[in-house]
């Protein structure tokens, strides 16, 4: 039998504005006799975050500090083989990720970051998935605000549409987001990057499709919908170019109840039409900017990875995920997933949550690049909502009932 591993986590990047959050929620939520630690490459800021943590629980001033840069594969070999999940949360991860996933596979080691960039998580499956597989280790990205209630919450919607009246045959669903709240420096780097990169993502996408294995006699689908009027989000919907789709894409590719046909579609809900337009130009005056490398290292000094909201304004902050489902045969279901902050405060919790049910919850033994739906499923949600977030049926409203 293998030595146990001194740590059951270790928190790589804990001197940043959301990585410091995740271990504040460490501090309040690891279970009785967790062994932790932070990590980082500065020992002096990590010393000041484990002060900050002791005022927390006293219990912290024991953590230990373990000192790595995201470039140093010997040092974040050792961190990774120290510990049973590891969590990252240093992006852009296209820039600062790949040696310590790497460094995770290699091991036979659990991660979980916080990653948004599609391109990022598609080179991570070329390029480690295999060796992850083979070694044990779970790879899972996207264990924030990116995407944990869109792919949670439809995870959630299938499984209750199926347990209310049985398997579907070709299930629809759209996912309607309503967020109040700001992005986060390191959020706003990350999407800056990948904006940077259109080529580039496309051609890890398609070469991650010629060798990613299909579902056989299943289809999924992630059609880019259309804007228009949605009775279930009473709002205006836009579609949302983000990855959240391609992460419940692949939960639905690898698990059977979300049955031979399914598709997805993901939204912004937004209430007033103007405001919806400027939200889409905006976002096509960003990703302009982005190709252009004056403009956009302009941009990126606006807002500095570290950088976030007061904890008022995070209390004031909010999110709503609404899903409607429409199964073939005429069922439908409308579910909800609410919370607070979305950027920092829940980003945290989701993240936290994710390497804790990791490390303590009875899960299938799989391994390798997986989602959240597939590695975690039903005991994430289990946690989240015992840490706060709501997953919620909803009433279906009537065909004639007006928006608002």
């Amino acid at each position: 039998m293998a030595e146990p591993r001194p740590y059951n986590l270790v928190l790589f990047g804990a001197t940043g504005f959301t990585g410091g959050l995740t271990a504040e929620y460490l501090a309040r939520a690891a279970p009785e006799g967790c062994r932790w630690a932070l990590a980082g490459r500065d020992e002096r800021r990590l010393a000041a975050v484990r002060a900050r943590l002791t005022r927390i629980d006293p219990r912290c001033a024991d953590l230990p500090l373990l000192v790595a840069d995201a470039a140093d594969h010997r040092a974040l070999r050792q961190v990774a083989g120290s510990a049973r999940v590891v969590v990252s949360t240093v992006g852009p991860y296209l820039r600062h990720g790949e040696p310590l996933v790497a460094a995770c596979a290699d091991t036979g080691t659990d991660y979980v970051d916080l990653t948004g960039e599609p391109e990022f998580v598609d080179r991570m499956y070329l390029r480690h998935h295999e060796r992850a597989v083979a070694s044990g280790a779970r790879l899972v990205h996207a264990c924030g605000f990116d995407s944990v209630p869109h792919d949670l919450g439809v995870l959630f919607t299938v499984d209750e549409l199926v347990r209310r009246s049985g398997p579907v045959a070709r299930l629809s669903v759209e996912g309607f987001v309503r967020v109040g709240g700001t992005v986060s420096g390191g959020t706003f780097a990350s999407a800056l990057t990948a904006l940077s990169r259109p080529r580039a993502m496309a051609r890890a996408a398609r070469a991650r499709r010629a060798v990613e294995p299909r579902p056989k006699g299943r289809l999924v689908r992630t059609p880019a919908g259309l804007p228009h009027r949605s009775r279930a989000a009473r709002a205006w919907a836009v579609p949302l170019p983000t990855i959240d789709p391609q992460v419940v894409s692949r939960s639905a590719a690898a698990l059977d109840a979300y049955g031979p046909d399914f598709g997805y579609a993901h939204y912004a809900a937004v209430r007033r039409l103007p405001v919806a337009l400027a939200g889409l130009g905006a976002v096509a005056a960003l990703a302009l900017a982005a190709q252009l490398p004056a403009l956009r290292h302009a941009l990126e000094r606006l807002r500095k990875p570290g950088d976030g909201p007061g904890p008022e304004q995070r209390a004031r902050s909010w999110f709503a995920v609404r899903f409607a489902a429409r199964a073939q045969d005429g069922r439908t279901l409308l579910t909800e997933v609410t919370g607070g902050d979305p950027g920092y405060q829940e980003t945290a919790k989701m993240l936290a949550e994710s390497a804790l049910c990791l490390a303590y919850d009875d899960l299938p033994p799989l391994a390798g690049q997986l989602t959240t739906a597939v590695a975690m499923g039903r005991p994430l949600i289990d946690r989240l909502t015992a840490a706060g977030l709501s997953f919620r049926v909803l009433p279906t409203p009537p065909r004639t009932a007006p928006g608002r």
